[in-house]
C-alpha cells in the first residue's frame, strides 16, 4: 500500500484525484493519506479540496451506477446484506431520497447509501451535488484541521 500511496503523491492532484476517485468507489483506500501528504509537503490547499472533491464525487458516481444497475437480490446475494436490514436502509434512504447523499462520506455505509440511491434511482442531480458538498466539506475539514496543526508547530 505504501507503494501505491508513493506513487499518488509523486503525480501530486492528478494522484490526488485518482486515489479520491478510488476511495469514493466500493476499493478500499484511503485518499486522506495522499491528501495529507500533499498539503503537509506543500501543495495549494485549494487545489487539492478541487481534486479530491471531484474525484471522490466522481468515485460516489460510479456507486450510484452499479446501483442503478443491480437489483435488490444482487446485494443480498453479492454484498451479503440481510434482506431486513436492507429494506430498514431503504424505508430511510427513501423517506430522505437525494438528500441522503451528503451522507455518501460516512465510514462504511456511504457506498451503501449511495448504491441505495442508484438502485432507487433517485434524482441523479441532487444525489450528484448532496454528494459533492459532503465531500467537499469533509475534505475542506480535514486541510483545515491540517492547518490548523501545523500552526502550532
Amino acid at each position: 500500500m505504501d507503494i501505491i500511496v508513493q506513487f499518488l503523491v509523486d503525480w501530486g492532484y492528478i494522484g490526488l484525484f485518482i486515489a479520491a476517485v478510488l476511495a469514493g468507489s466500493i476499493f478500499p483506500f484511503s485518499s486522506e493519506v495522499v491528501l495529507t501528504v500533499l498539503v503537509q509537503m506543500g501543495a495549494d490547499p485549494w487545489l487539492c479540496l478541487i481534486s479530491a472533491t471531484i474525484g471522490n464525487t466522481l468515485g460516489g458516481l460510479v456507486c450510484y451506477w452499479l446501483g442503478w444497475l443491480g437489483k435488490p437480490e444482487w446485494i443480498e446475494k453479492w454484498l451479503r446484506v440481510d434482506k431486513a436490514k436492507l429494506d430498514k436502509v431503504s424505508g430511510f434512504v427513501k423517506r430522505y431520497g437525494a438528500w441522503m447523499g451528503f451522507f455518501g462520506v460516512l465510514p462504511w455505509v456511504g457506498e451503501a447509501i449511495i448504491v441505495l440511491l442508484g438502485l432507487m434511482r433517485s434524482n441523479l442531480w441532487l444525489t450528484t451535488i448532496t454528494m459533492f458538498l459532503g465531500k467537499g466539506i469533509r475534505y475542506a475539514v480535514i486541510i483545515f484541521a491540517l492547518q490548523g496543526i501545523n500552526s502550532l508547530f
